[in-house]
């Protein structure tokens, strides 16, 4: 069995392949609403009473210490973690607690995790036709033929991530941060209205992270986009509004002057550094 066959496989389902578009309503609301989300792990609560609210088109910063709940809180929306209480809605019609993690993807909502995911015997133009594949197999980008409509998009989504150059070059040599730059260029071949991105820029070079803030920030209003990070100097230059998490649950929201000089947050920041002191 060769590459291609082994990846169309019926029963081979890849979690990170882009959602499918969906008509997601925001007429009267945000695009996501989380209320009084809980959730407790053996006796720990890791989300206490959350609340948060997703513009459409915002793109949105969560920061905070280690253990504050932001990996948590982005597995409750992608279906991974069910909460013990609360309600988690995208849009005005979609109740993603009664939804599964392929449901809730083929809403529109993609997630990028941390450590890269692509193909890497596979060239940067095949990750992302590949990533076309609606129904979350690969059989349909394997047998259709390259439409005009796929070609134009994936022309489209090289160059917002600046890959172009690297169309034809295999995944496997590229760079830490262009291997990064593909999986979310995986995620929006299907346009999806919400992006969850776990720190995008760990181990890149100022470079990379320059080019990833550009990525990111033109992305804004295009899809709602948010962004968990732990690098201050890049949430600055990204950020509109600033959502700080402690111990499950929003400790500060605002612009990054704000966040940064309220009382509260200075005090969970100092008390974390003199932990690990």
């Amino acid at each position: 069995m060769n590459l291609w066959q082994s990846m169309a496989r019926r029963d081979r389902v890849f979690d990170f392949l882009a959602p499918t578009a969906s008509s997601v309503d925001v007429r009267h609301g945000p695009i996501l609403y989380l209320e009084d989300v809980t959730v407790s792990f053996d006796g720990f609560r890791a989300i206490d009473n959350l609340n948060l609210t997703i513009d459409d088109g915002e793109l949105r910063c969560i920061i905070g210490p280690n253990g504050a709940g932001k990996t948590t809180m982005m597995d409750i929306i992608t279906g991974k973690t069910r909460p013990d209480t609360g309600s988690v809605w995208f849009g005005s019609r979609h109740d993603l607690l009664t939804m599964n993690e392929p449901e809730i993807a083929s809403l529109g909502i993609g997630r990028k995790f941390q450590k890269p995911t692509v193909f890497e015997a596979l060239t940067v133009f095949e990750n992302l036709e590949l990533a076309m594949a609606a129904d979350k197999r690969v059989i349909p980008t394997l047998t259709a033929r390259l439409t005009g409509e796929i070609r134009d998009r994936i022309d489209e989504v090289l160059t917002m991530t600046g890959l172009a150059e690297q169309q034809h070059a295999l995944a496997g040599i590229l760079s830490h941060g262009q291997k990064q730059w593909l999986e979310i260029g995986m995620l929006l071949m299907q346009r999806p209205r919400l992006l969850l991105v776990d720190e995008p820029v760990a181990g890149m070079t100022e470079q990379e992270m320059e080019r990833t803030a550009e990525l990111l920030t033109g992305l804004a209003g295009k899809q709602s986009v948010v962004v968990v990070e732990h690098d201050m100097g890049f949430v600055r230059s990204i950020a509109r509004t600033v959502t700080v998490l402690h111990q499950g649950s929003v400790l500060a929201e605002g612009s990054m002057d704000q966040v940064q000089s309220d009382p509260s947050v200075i005090e969970v920041y100092l008390g974390e550094s003199e932990e690990a002191a």
